[in-house]
This record gives C-alpha cells, sequence and structure tokens, in this order.
C-alpha cells in the first residue's frame, strides 16, 4: 500500500517541532512515531507503553507520525476515584477525546499529528493515561496513516500466519491470548488489532496482557504466577480488577512482523469435549457476526474492503474446554494446518 502524500506531516499543527525536553522515536504499528514532550513523566509515559516492542514494518512506504505531549493543570474540581469517561467528538478534520478540560487527546490525520494533555492527577492513573489517552491517539494516526481496519479482537500467530480471537468483553480473549504467550504462540495483541482491508495483514501492540485473578489457577509455572501476581493491579472502567502483565519481561514471545490472517476465529461461552472445540461457521454467518460485534469498524471506510476478502477465510466457533490450553491447542491446530 502506498501512503498518500497528504499523511507527509507538513503543517506542525501542535508544535511538534518546537523544542522540547524529551524526545522519543519508536516504530509503532507500521510507522515511525516522534514523540515530544516537555515532563520527564510524560516520557516515562511513552517509554512503558512503546519501548521494547518489536519494530514491526508494514507493506510499502512508511509514514513518519508525530505526538506532541504536555502537562496540564489539574481538573478543577478534581474528580474523585476513576477518571470522567472518554467523551469522543470530530469535526474540521480532527477526531478527538477528552475526560475533561485538561486530560485529552486531539488528532489531525492529514497532518499525521496528535496532540496528547494530561494533568498530574491523570498520570497517578498511568493506565488511563496511556491507554485512553496516548494509544488512542497512536491507534488513530496509524489507523488513518495506514488506512487500516481497527477491530476489537485479540491475535496470536506462528511464523507469517494468524489467528483473529473475536469475542465481547468477558468472553476470554486475555485469558486466551495469556495461555497462547505461555504456549510459544507469537503473541501480536490483546483487544485492539488493526487489519490491512486488501492483504489482511495484522498488526497491534504487545506490550501487556490483562488478567484477573481467578484465570490464573490455569498458569502452571509457579514463577509464572508470582510475576504476574507482582505485576501492577489495573481497574477497567467496567470495575474489573485485573493485573497488567508486561510481556516485554520474561519468556513471552512477541510478533516480530505482521501477521497474515489466515482464520476468523468467535469465542463463545459454551463448552465441548475436547478435540471437537472448533465447529465450522459459513463466511456469511462470520461476516453476519463480525458486523453485529464490531459496530465502530463497520462505520470506516475500510470494512467493505475487509469484509470481502474475509470471506476467503475460513471461519470458527471456538468452544470452551476444560483447561484454556485446549483452545490454545486447538488454535495451533489452524496455524499448523
Amino acid at each position: 500500500m502506498t501512503r498518500n502524500s497528504k499523511l507527509e506531516p507538513r503543517a506542525d499543527v501542535f508544535g511538534s517541532s518546537v523544542a522540547a525536553r524529551h524526545r522519543d522515536r519508536y516504530r509503532v504499528l507500521g510507522g515511525v512515531l516522534a514523540f515530544a514532550s516537555d515532563h520527564p513523566d510524560l516520557a516515562r509515559l511513552v517509554h512503558a507503553a512503546f519501548a521494547g516492542l518489536p519494530g514491526r514494518r508494514g507493506a510499502g512506504s512508511t509514514p513518519r507520525l508525530r505526538v506532541r505531549l504536555k502537562l496540564t493543570a489539574d481538573s478543577q474540581p478534581p474528580w474523585i476515584g476513576e477518571p470522567p469517561p472518554m467523551r469522543y467528538f470530530s469535526g474540521a478534520g480532527f477526531v478527538g477525546g477528552a475526560m475533561d478540560a485538561s486530560n485529552l487527546a486531539l488528532v489531525h490525520p492529514d497532518a499525521g499529528e496528535a496532540l496528547v494533555c494530561i494533568s498530574p492527577r491523570l498520570l497517578r492513573d498511568a493506565y488511563y493515561a496511556r491507554y485512553e489517552l496516548l494509544e488512542f491517539a497512536v491507534y488513530t494516526l496509524a489507523t488513518q496513516a495506514l488506512e487500516l481496519a481497527p477491530l476489537h479482537a485479540a491475535c496470536v500467530g506462528l511464523g507469517q500466519r494468524g489467528v483473529l480471537i473475536v469475542g465481547s468483553s468477558g468472553a476470554g480473549k486475555s485469558t486466551f491470548a495469556l495461555q497462547a504467550a505461555m504456549s510459544g504462540l507469537a503473541f501480536l495483541s490483546e483487544d485492539s488489532t488493526l487489519v490491512a482491508p486488501r492483504t489482511l495483514d495484522a498488526t497491534g501492540l504487545a506490550a501487556f496482557v490483562h488478567v484477573r485473578d481467578d484465570s490464573l489457577r490455569f498458569v502452571a509455572s509457579a514463577a509464572l504466577r508470582r510475576q504476574i501476581r507482582e505485576s501492577p493491579v489495573i481497574r477497567r472502567r467496567s470495575g474489573v480488577a485485573k493485573y497488567e502483565v508486561d510481556l516485554r519481561v520474561g519468556a513471552f514471545r512477541m510478533a516480530p512482523a505482521p501477521l497474515s490472517i489466515g482464520a476468523l476465529v468467535f469465542l463463545s461461552r459454551r463448552t465441548a469435549r475436547p478435540g471437537a472445540l472448533l465447529k465450522p461457521i459459513t463466511s456469511g454467518q462470520a461476516i453476519e457476526r463480525l458486523t453485529r460485534e464490531q459496530l465502530y469498524a463497520a462505520r470506516q471506510p475500510t470494512w467493505g474492503a475487509l469484509t470481502k476478502n474475509l470471506r476467503g477465510v475460513p471461519a470458527f466457533e471456538l468452544r470452551r474446554g476444560r483447561h484454556p490450553d485446549e483452545a490454545v491447542a486447538a488454535v495451533r491446530a489452524l496455524l499448523d494446518g
């Protein structure tokens, strides 16, 4: 895919070229991201999100994108408990999301630039600052620059082939992803996967997986259980507490390059006997279900090309076994095949 010339950074919309105390450059999601920040805590947030990830190269030219981070004053009055929920907006060539007047992300896709404003109060809730503001800006830039389809899905692989794992919140994507990473499959993403609609090459951020404490009963290694329990605990907007496990630490394997989607798998809460966890479904059923479950992606201009090409990909419903490693074994068999 060739990059549209309008995505070449040409206008310094957010002052990214102005002298900044901290500058970092990472290859992320198929693009080269240049980060400029005016405070060491913001630089540490960027480092925690993107340092040590595989420098995945997508097909075609590599867009060069810029993100400016600014430390703002705390909101008045300050919130109690978790930060205010994100509110999303778009208009006049901008796409954005805001918690309040002090914490927001503003993206100008045509200029290939984003501005992320974070207050000292939000920096104490670093998970929200990174996940809802910084990663939102980066995902939005990459999606627009490379014309990718954003899916709420996990992705694991073997060699150059990958499997998209689709399921609603609480369906078990994170438990499956952790088990797959422990078993030696290449981990690409936990719940946000970007797919090139024509080539079906997938990319994502592989830094973290988030698992509930009750998932640890499936972890055979005492050392790994200890590592997970020593990880930071984050709390989702739903109120569910999870360990945030950094896959850059330990024996996990992150996918070194984009994965070519070879199968589409929908997680089911139904159970099945060993060896019968995968139930084939038709391409029509798969596209209908995907459209119903991926409301945001289905509204994007990439949706038509994506679903057209996914019709040629085998699709399955993955039912639950007695242990998650049975599901991983079933998916590994798909990848081996």
